[in-house]
């Protein structure tokens, strides 16, 4: 396999390719590199690069300077698989990773472009690139550097480049899960902290339940967007469950805004649909309970009774409603389902508030900062409004408050149900890449 480099920068190459793994790989013949200069390409005292087109300022790598380089390249090497390294190009991970190291073993020939300045002039990427990738959300100097993390990345999956097949299969991020946590001894202890005992007791199986499950925990606690987008088995995902924090519902009929534009607070009425359809979303979501919170003694009796078919005679007409709704309580007002979960939990939750209004003096947090909150290490509850909302007084005394559901319209007015449903996918959904 031959691996040619473009660059503004030949000798950044010097040492990498001269260093651990890379070398040896060489060395064996598994892969040759060819690193050429863009100005190689050009004649004495020709730039490379040329002002970029329109308002702004930059200098841009000119395209007949790409396509000399291309030409000479696979005229040298062989018809090549282009890859241009950008920030517009589909982010690398390890699974991107895999897919490469394929690409790299189906073609004898693979050029990889590093740009600087503004980049490489579009003409010349949409021409030649078969793939554009980038290393993640942020700019860098040049293309260097994302260069040679994608060698790294990709030549590991290259057999017979990692000595031990092994090491490779079973790294952070080739499954659902990061690898577990590494100790060595001597020493058995330092600085205070001791070697698990698990891990020193020769007991192969134990040790390896061991190291499975603190993988797990570590991931869903630090990592939870690559745990739930890369979850494909059964057994993936009831080990994640396990270590998701527990998690509560709660749906506000007193404290919640009612009567136009004053913003006054007050009362509203329990409906069915509410009670059935947040019910189903919190069992398909894996909340512990979900609960009704009414001071009005007759909507309680109405919910009370609704409840109690769905546990007699509901058993029969609808088993999956009947075991959705077990979830359900009702309860005279938030501070008692706190109290409620607290007594539970042996820990007071923390509670999360949500709106369609950006409102009240929480912290505002985006449906990726689950480790902020599940660092915690205490229960979650979840609240929502009915009528026109949840109340500013009760929104000012959360903990956190979830950013509003937007979407590319200008109508923002979904119903609780629904609000509740997608709120929940994104926050502790499955969500496979």
């Amino acid at each position: 396999m031959k691996i040619s480099v473009a660059t503004v920068f030949p000798d950044f190459y010097n040492n990498f390719l001269e260093t651990s793994l890379i070398k040896r790989a060489q060395d064996n013949n598994f892969v040759q590199f060819d690193v050429a200069g863009f100005s190689s390409f050009c004649e004495p005292k020709e730039r490379i690069d040329a002002p970029t087109v329109g308002h702004g300022v930059g200098m841009t790598i000119r395209p007949e300077v790409v396509e000399r380089i291309v030409c000479a390249q696979e005229q040298k090497n062989g018809k090549a698989f282009k890859i241009f390294l950008t920030p517009q190009g589909k982010k690398l991970d390890q699974r991107l990773a895999q897919e490469l190291a394929k690409k790299f073993q189906e073609h004898d020939h693979v050029m990889l472009f590093a740009a600087r300045y503004e980049g490489i002039d579009a003409r010349a990427q949409e021409t030649y690139a078969d793939m554009e990738v980038s290393i993640g959300d942020y700019i860098l100097m040049g293309g260097d550097l994302p260069v040679m993390v994608l060698l790294e990345s990709v030549l590991r999956y290259i057999p017979g480049v990692v000595g031990q097949k092994e090491s490779v299969e079973k790294d952070s991020f080739s499954g659902a899960f990061l690898d577990f946590p590494t100790y060595t001894t001597p020493p058995r202890q330092w600085q205070g902290r001791d070697i698990p005992e698990i891990l020193l007791s020769g007991n192969h199986a134990k040790m390896q339940e061991y190291r499975d499950n603190e993988a797990a925990r570590k991931t869903v606690k630090e990592h939870f967007e690559w745990a739930r987008s890369h979850c494909i088995k059964q057994a993936e995902r009831e080990k994640i469950a396990q270590h998701i924090p527990a998690h509560y519902v709660a749906l506000l009929h007193h404290d919640v805004i009612v009567g136009q534009g004053k913003g006054e607070s007050g009362t509203s009425s329990v409906t069915s649909l509410d009670i059935h359809d947040i019910a189903r979303s919190s069992r398909t979501y894996g909340i512990k309970h979900y609960f009704i919170a009414t001071p009005l003694e007759d909507q309680k009796k109405i919910v009370q009774k609704m409840l109690q078919f769905w546990a007699d005679a509901g058993v029969d007409y609808n088993k999956n409603r009947s075991e959705a709704v077990e979830l359900v309580s009702v309860i005279d007002s938030l501070d008692t389902i706190i109290q409620e979960i607290e007594k539970k939990e042996g820990k007071s939750p923390l509670v999360v508030g949500t709106s369609a209004r950006q409102m009240g003096n929480a912290e505002l947090i985006s449906y990726y900062d689950q480790e902020k909150v599940w660092h915690h290490d205490r229960p979650v509850l979840l609240i929502f409004g009915t009528a026109r909302g949840i109340s500013e007084a009760v929104l000012s005394k959360c903990d956190y408050l979830l950013m509003p559901l937007e979407g590319f319209s200008k109508f923002n007015h979904l119903s609780v149900r629904s609000a509740v449903a997608i709120i929940l996918d994104r926050w502790m959904g499955i969500n496979l890449r």
